[in-house]
């Protein structure tokens, strides 16, 4: 039992380290287009979608490499990955030298997110695995609320040497940590996976929500800091950047403390259910987002804040309703991962099954922003939260009709 559990923290701390480095770049993102200083608005696009676009084009090969081959091996090799990609961030000197460590660093990301979930899935049982995997998504917001945190601190004091320091400090830990407690991995799962996972009843179901959710959670997570900070001629909230991070960290931090309960709680009463309940909510909240400065109003909530300063009577229901949205995405999360891990326990192969469930949130976060950002032009931002929280409503209702049609009207409880 011990020897188990300590492959659990070394797989939690793997999640930690490179969620730390990803929100740490993230952050740091508007410091490298100052200084490199992109003329061509294609360069400047690549600076973000050189990561996604890497992403997308390894997670096939990655996830089967996971299955066929020793994935405490790939998990190794990723970490490697890593500690070369963020290494390389300090002696970047032009912008397609920054593209290119982006992409490499999405290589990273994948092969750490990836395959440390496959195992965190294989190496739990059926009655915890929710629980697992939300602990193992709690360590990741951790390092995300320290990262955004840390990351601009480091960077004023010390500059970007010191900041990349940090993280590859934190990277080398986690890579003797799998080095040291985590068993190699006997599964070998011939052929190619995905073709027959393709076609699961179970992950056709799953995606029937994950297609519509993508564009919700991608539309909504985004613009309620675009919202909070964006002037107030253009339908924000003009909120000075401290005050936008507590907006930010709110999400996270609800995230990151109900996930591992609410991950118990799936695995004994139903994982769909808690898929349902979540993006149900999530829904509701997001449609409540436009209204925070009607709400502060009419309950004449303080516009004057300690440190922060003059904000507005918006600013506690703002706070509030992400802090609900991180509420309601924790009881999603670990439920929805762990139904997939589930299938892929099997035999089918677990690491193909997180595979296809990356891909399906593909093609909504990605074509999201740009909805967004036509909506925040059109008709008004308040449009963003409307058709974000409407796309997360229908996909549970689609969610509920499929489940309900293809498995029963029981398997809400049952799955």
């Amino acid at each position: 039992m011990q020897r188990n559990q300590a492959q659990f923290y070394a797989l939690y701390l793997t999640r930690f380290a490179a969620g730390f480095g990803f929100i740490t770049l993230s952050t740091l993102l508007p410091k490298y287009l100052n200084i490199l200083d992109p003329q061509s608005g294609v360069v400047v696009g690549l600076f973000v979608s050189g990561l996604t676009a890497a992403q997308t084009v390894v997670v096939v090969p990655m996830a089967w490499a996971g299955d066929r081959y020793d994935k405490r091996n790939v998990l190794l090799g990723s970490l490697a990955i890593s500690i070369l990609s963020y290494a390389a961030f300090p002696f970047v000197e032009s912008s397609w030298g920054f593209i290119a460590a982006r992409a490499l660093q999405g290589v990273a990301i994948t092969g750490t997110g990836l395959i440390s979930l496959s195992l965190v899935g294989e190496l739990s049982t059926a009655d915890t695995r929710a629980n697992h995997i939300g602990k193992a998504n709690a360590a990741r917001f951790a390092a995300s609320i320290l990262g955004s945190i840390s990351a601009a601190v480091l960077y004023e004091q010390y500059g970007f040497s010191v900041v990349f320091g940090v993280i590859v400090a934190l990277l080398i830990p986690a890579l003797l940590g799998v080095v040291l407690f985590v068993e190699r991995d006997g599964t070998r799962i011939e052929g190619f996976p995905f073709s027959d996972l393709a076609l699961n009843r179970k992950l056709l179901t799953l995606t029937s929500f994950r297609a519509q959710y993508s564009v919700a959670v991608t539309m909504v997570r985004a613009w309620v800091v675009v919202y909070a900070g964006l002037e107030a001629s253009k339908g924000g909230l003009a909120y000075a950047t401290l005050a936008v991070s507590v907006v930010l960290i709110a999400e996270k931090f609800m995230n990151m403390l109900f996930q591992p309960y609410t991950g118990r709680l799936s695995d004994h009463y139903g994982r769909a259910l808690f898929v349902f309940v979540g993006g149900g909510l999530y829904g509701l909240v997001a449609l409540c987002i436009p209204f925070a400065p009607a709400i502060g109003q009419s309950l004449s909530l303080p516009a004057m804040f300690p440190v922060l300063g003059k904000l507005s009577s918006a600013f506690l229901p703002l706070v509030g309703l992400n802090a609900l949205l991180g509420v309601a995405d924790s009881f999603r999360e670990p439920a929805s991962m762990a139904l997939f891990a589930d299938e892929g326990a099997d035999g089918a192969g677990v690491a193909s099954s997180f595979g296809i469930r990356e891909l399906v949130w593909r093609p909504g976060s990605i074509l999201a922003p740009i909805l967004a950002g036509l909506l925040m032009t059109g008709p008004g931002i308040q449009w963003v939260f409307y058709v974000g929280g409407l796309a997360s409503i229908s996909g549970v209702v689609t969610f509920f009709g499929v489940l309900s049609y293809s498995h029963g009207a029981k398997a809400l409880t049952q799955w």
